[in-house]
């Protein structure tokens, strides 16, 4: 990344930031320098080490009630799944192919769709 500004640049850079969001990294962190790339990170952590690659500070104890633990497994299975398939979004919106990656509007309604049974 760097150089000139441009439209395809600004516009990659806010596919990415959904990645940036849930795993508090950057594309431009000394992790990803010989061609591993915040992309590819994600990617390799799909599905069984993402809860690995979230920054923990998204991970803090909630507000499920710790004397039950069936309650409490049942919480931790909701956010895992929610999170491999917010960060399966992101890889797929991150694609730097133009073709390839999500439109926008598409994003935003897998995005809701997941919000809406994690709060609910």
């Amino acid at each position: 990344m760097g150089g000139e500004a441009s439209t395809e640049g600004d516009v990659y850079s806010y596919r990415i930031m959904l990645l940036e969001l849930f795993t508090g990294k950057r594309p431009t962190d000394d992790m990803f320098e010989g061609g591993l790339s915040l992309h590819e990170f994600a990617k390799r952590a799909m599905p069984t080490q993402v809860i690995e690659i979230v920054d923990q500070l998204l991970l803090l104890e909630g507000n499920a009630d710790s004397n039950n633990v069936n309650g409490r497994y049942e919480q931790i299975a909701r956010v895992n799944e929610c999170l491999v398939s917010i960060v399966g979004i992101g890889i797929v919106w991150s694609l730097e192919s133009p073709g390839e990656h999500m439109q926008m509007v598409d994003v935003v309604k897998r995005l809701v769709a997941l919000r809406d049974p994690l709060l609910g």
